[in-house]
């Protein structure tokens, strides 16, 4: 960094602020300072102390030297204030507590480390740093631990306990395994206990529940760093040692209006409360003053910078600097202005940086000036010194450029001559919440489809002995009072039912041909859509379509240009796109994705290279609204290139649509964004190349058929945001070209969700506090019919903005206005029903509440959810419940779901289950979604999975039948191995499944990772699965024992070698017959000789034998 750091040395006063820094407590002020040379100046004087603290006077500011500095020094930590307004909150968010006790737990170790935070985050009331090190948990391997005592520690630190760890601040506990989801680390802990002694120490997977790798020891800080009321408090900024810090204060004027303002809102929302009739606590008790915290400031060695010189009252100022620097003007994209002025500093011997935050681009950025005669160099490092009248490009960022005119001295940012681009973040691991996974959510009541009796409702486990033989059996009733048993050996057969929540399926009678016929027919239909699909891939494979060429330069710079980091998951599909609009065939590709997660860039880079080789693009979206925001996109994307966009749909005047028709049929308009107005027959293009469809879902069927006329012979890319679920996603592959985004944004800062019982003043204050960042609010009230008067009462608690209403029984065009006006800012607040447009991305809305959040279901909440935090700010939901209102059982076991739902955890799960089935209905069609409905999703995808291998030849007829096994083996899961029940019906259905040697072997090591060592029940259980998956090899499809009585049915079109049975029943003269019935063919096995007395054959051992000589019948 030396070609930053060395002209300051020229400075006159640079000495003199060094030398004074660490003589005294107080300030050194330096006035006449601009934007990112503060943060310069900061680095250069932060050497000599291991903690380097930056007090700013807002979080976005606070983030902007964040981004800076880090390009200067990696060993930087953003601290983030806590949301003093709502710390009365029932239930919260986590992700803000892991952000500071990441923090605090750098600060504890000591190192040298720079912090950066806005003045209030130094105003939270915090517990001592001794207090909070006293509650750290060390667990070391080798030493003695007590699991009942941790536990009641971990839950005092503020973690919850859960069935399954899923999400930071979560512990589980099974047997002698404690599973841990520290705050301050990105994976969980799995610790094993061997008697009372740790065994050993490792991370683990929370999506997989897999161990990864072994750890010597591991520290569990706190969940909570809030003091209680006899507690101790103090300050975040008591945590640093006044000898070892240095304090840099940007705009101290600034700060003190910030502490005041921060102090004036709590204050005022306290009285509010308490005036209300709320307990409120002792303001003392939660926030230090702003006096307060420029007296411990004034104790510390600190350098300000101001642009002006201004008095700071309450500030001890040592003495003050001028160091007269000046921002760099802005180049508004005009590469000419930028080379004319560097040939200008260049006469005048400037030494000249230019920042550029990729190498790729600093490197093309010299080479671009070379063309201009500029000589420049390109530094990889920032190492060498640059000499008067040189320019370097280096790797680098800043927010904006700065100038030392005494110096000769200029660094120049990407932004000043690009304009305003997005910081790429660095990755950080993103907790996504794990996926569902089909029977670990079943419970007594549910619906569940066997695959041979039908739907019925599971009523639980029940441990059965039968001649002296225990075995857990699944209980299922059916119609007209049946009732089943299902060993748990046989639970593959089942699956949790899974349809639309809105109606109740029927139930299946038992002994009644019914669930056959319901099973022949939506085979039949699966067979027809499956044949449909795979014919129409091949089609499109088959027929040539226009092959583009590689990537252009255009194509390079156009994809430079944007703004964000792309996510793995974006990068893997534009690549997938590329390479099918570069062969032969026509592509045919589905972009899924949640709203925001990048489907329309994907789609814009597809558009630029289809216009580089002269084809027209057409862009087809579901609403007028939607028609717009895309529109506007585009345009923003193209300014810079030759690209002609229009739109067409109802905003646009008769004369306007004449025109963009009359060009779109000379070729005049290469992207037409629009609604089925695009479909009309009077459009014609001059040569269409790529159709891009914006959720073909929502059109109706004479759109539809439309569609598909446009759709030949032209590249189509379709995209989503109902998620696919994967399991379709698998049955497709080959036959559906798909390409998935689940990878979250990187700069999607996590949504602060609080749970709490509803009051006028919170409600306004989470309002009038989002409406002072110029921002927008959205509030969910589900109830049509007293929707104008929750509007009129917010109005009320507002009187200042602008509230009004929207819901779904409103006509098109009203609520089209409404939306329109909401988009343009001219509503403030959106009072609406759960109708909230689907694709809409207003970014500037980022503060929801949501009424009676108790009576919404979990996937409507994770969709609502989705609306706000789609910008860089941070966002906030409030999920209220009615004031005094008795909580039964059900409404808290919600409220639960609800707080697992704020961090993701698995109601996240149950949500994604419910998206996903409509996600497959989308996708496959209505008609489809009705046969879906009637045997289950599960049952389903199996039967289309199966319908697609048949067609691509990898499955025979043959092999499609299911195998159960029955036989008297002490096999199954104890409650001292698996105690919760959804964890061994997992297990159970898993086990069952198995199918070969390898899945055996890695559900062997699951078991031990997660559950510790195998019982010896288990191991027998394991071995069933291991003879049936022989059975199955075998063509056997049931094997069943009744006291010595062994009995193997064949599949009846299983192609046996008659002529070899003679033999196999000469392996066991006397015991084993063959009954050759057409539809029912079997073997028996009976001992005919008497075996030792109290001796009993293994009947593992017997059935073992007999399905071997079977299997040897076959080819």
């Amino acid at each position: 960094m030396q070609a930053l750091l060395k002209p300051l040395l020229e400075l006159a006063e640079y000495e003199d602020i060094v030398k004074k820094k660490k003589e005294a407590p107080g300030v050194l002020m330096l006035t006449g300072c601009v934007n990112s040379q503060k943060t310069h100046m900061m680095y250069a004087l932060s050497d000599g102390c291991c903690y380097k603290v930056i007090a700013c006077s807002s979080e976005a500011k606070a983030k902007q030297i964040y981004e800076e500095y880090r390009f200067l020094d990696a060993a930087i930590s953003f601290y983030p204030a806590k949301d003093l307004l709502f710390y009365q909150a029932d239930i919260r968010s986590k992700e803000l507590i892991s952000q500071r006790m990441q923090v605090i737990q750098a600060v504890l170790k000591g190192e040298p480390i720079t912090v950066v935070a806005s003045f209030d985050a130094f105003m939270d009331a915090l517990l001592p740093k001794e207090m909070i090190e006293s509650r750290v948990i060390k667990i070391c391997s080798d030493e003695t631990l007590n699991l009942d005592e941790l536990s009641v520690k971990l839950a005092q630190c503020g973690y919850d306990r859960e069935i399954e760890v899923a999400g930071p601040g979560q512990f589980a506990v099974r047997g002698g395994i404690l599973d841990v989801y520290p705050l301050t680390e990105e994976l969980p802990v799995r610790i094993e206990l061997w008697g009372d002694e740790v065994d050993s120490i490792r991370t683990f997977d929370p999506e997989t529940q897999r161990s990864i790798e072994k750890l010597d020891e591991v520290e569990v800080f706190p969940a909570t760093e809030f003091p209680e009321e006899e507690e101790k408090r103090v300050s975040f900024l008591d945590y640093f040692e006044k000898e070892n810090t240095i304090l840099f204060l940007d705009e101290p004027v600034r700060l003190k209006e910030k502490g005041e303002g921060v102090e004036e809102e709590f204050l005022e929302a306290q009285k509010r409360r308490a005036q209300s009739g709320y307990e409120v606590a002792d303001s003392e008790a939660v926030l230090f003053t702003t006096q307060e915290i420029m007296r411990k400031m004034n104790e510390y060695s600190s350098v300000g910078f101001q642009a002006l010189d201004m008095r700071c009252p309450g500030l001890n100022i040592r003495a003050s600097y001028n160091l007269q620097t000046k921002n760099v003007d802005p180049y508004n994209r005009s590469f000419e202005l930028l080379t004319q002025d560097l040939k200008k500093m260049k006469r005048n011997q400037s030494r000249v940086i230019l920042l550029s935050g990729s190498r790729t681009r600093a490197r093309r950025l010299a080479e671009d000036l070379r063309d201009y005669n500029l000589s420049s160099f390109y530094s990889e490092d920032m190492e060498r010194e640059v000499e008067p009248g040189e320019i370097m490009t280096a790797y680098g960022y800043i927010a904006e450029g700065y100038e030392y005119p005494l110096l000769n001295f200029v660094v120049i940012s990407e932004t000043d001559i690009f304009g305003k681009n997005k910081r790429k973040k660095k990755r950080r691991t993103t907790y996504e919440g794990r996926k569902i996974q089909s029977f670990s959510e079943l419970k007594p009541g549910d619906y569940v489809v066997h695959e041979n009796h039908g739907l019925g409702i599971y009523q639980g486990i029940e441990k059965i002995e039968v001649d002296k033989i225990s075995k857990d059996y699944m209980k299922i009733s059916y119609a007209k009072g049946g009732n089943l048993y299902i060993p748990a050996t046989q639970l593959d057969l089942i699956q949790k039912y899974a349809g639309s929540d809105s109606k109740k399926p029927k139930l299946n009678r038992l002994g009644t041909q019914e669930w056959t016929k319901t099973k022949a027919k939506v085979r039949g239909a699966v067979k027809e859509i499956a044949k449909d699909l795979v014919e129409l891939y091949a089609a499109r494979q088959n027929q040539d379509g226009f092959v583009y060429g590689e990537d252009t330069v255009w194509q390079k710079e156009f994809e430079e240009m944007f703004p964000y980091e792309e996510t793995e998951d974006q990068l893997l599909a534009i690549n997938a796109v590329k390479k099918d609009m570069e062969s032969h065939k026509i592509m045919d590709r589905l972009i899924c994705g949640d709203v925001g997660y990048g489907k329309t860039e994907i789609a814009i880079r597809a558009a630029f290279k289809a216009v580089q080789e002269n084809k027209q693009v057409v862009y087809l979206v579901p609403t007028t609204i939607l028609a717009q925001q895309h529109y506007n996109t585009f345009c923003q994307r193209m300014k810079d290139f030759p690209v002609r966009v229009d739109l067409m749909c109802r905003f646009r005047t008769p004369a306007q649509q004449r025109d963009t028709i009359q060009n779109l049929k000379r070729g005049l308009v290469d992207i037409v964004v629009g609604t089925h107005r695009v479909l009309s027959d009077d459009i014609e293009y001059k040569d269409l190349g790529l159709l891009i469809i914006d959720e073909e879902q929502r059109f109706g069927v004479q759109h539809k058929e439309k569609i598909k006329k446009l759709k030949k012979n032209v590249d189509v890319l379709t995209l989503t945001a109902t998620p696919i679920p994967r399991t379709l996603h698998m049955s497709l592959i080959g036959i559906r070209d798909m390409s998935v985004l689940e990878e979250a944004p990187q700069d999607r800062l996590p949504i602060q969700t609080y749970v709490m019982e509803y009051n006028d003043e919170m409600v306004r204050e989470a309002i009038e506090r989002e409406c002072a960042r110029n921002g927008q609010v959205y509030y969910v009230y589900n109830r049509v019919e007293d929707i104008a008067e929750v509007t009129a009462h917010i109005q009320k608690l507002v009187p200042e903005l602008n509230v009004s209403f929207a819901h779904g029984q409103m006509k098109e065009h009203e609520l089209e206005k409404i939306m329109y006006d909401f988009i343009n800012g001219d509503i403030d607040v959106l009072v609406s029903t759960t109708i909230i447009e689907t694709g809409l991305d207003i970014s500037n809305v980022n503060t929801m509440i949501i009424h009676d959040a108790d009576r919404l279901g979990l996937s409507q909440l994770y969709q609502l959810r989705g609306r706000v935090g789609r910008s860089g700010r941070m966002a906030y939901a409030f999920l209220l419940y009615r004031k005094d209102k008795l909580l039964k059982e059900i409404a808290e076991k919600r409220l639960a779901a609800i707080r697992e739902f704020t961090d993701l955890g698995s109601g996240f799960k149950i949500a994604m289950r419910d998206l996903e089935i409509r996600g497959a209905g989308n996708l496959l069609g209505a008609e489809q979604h009705g046969h879906m409905e009637a045997v289950g999703y599960d049952m389903y995808c199996k039967m289309l999975n199966e319908a697609v291998k048949h067609l691509k030849g990898e499955l025979s007829e043959e092999d499609t039948f299911t195998t159960a096994l029955d036989i008297n083996v002490d096999a199954y899961i104890p409650d001292s191995y698996i105690a919760n029940e959804y964890h061994k019906l997992d297990i159970y259905k898993r086990i069952a499944a198995i199918e070969s040697e390898e899945e055996m072997d890695d559900m062997i090591e699951e078991l031990i990772d997660r559950f510790g060592d195998i019982p010896k029940k288990v191991e027998l259980l394991l071995e069933v699965a291991r003879l049936k998956n022989l059975a199955h090899q075998a063509y056997v499809t049931e094997v069943t024992q009744k006291g010595v009585t062994y009995t193997f049915r064949m599949y009846e079109k299983a192609k046996i070698h008659v002529e070899r049975i003679p033999d196999l029943l000469k392996q066991f003269p006397e015991d084993l017959s063959f009954k050759a019935d057409v539809s029912d063919p079997k073997f028996i096995y009976q001992r005919k000789k008497k075996t030792k007395r109290g001796e009993v054959e293994n009947p593992i051992e017997v059935v073992k034998k007999v399905l071997i000589g079977i299997k040897g019948l076959l080819d």
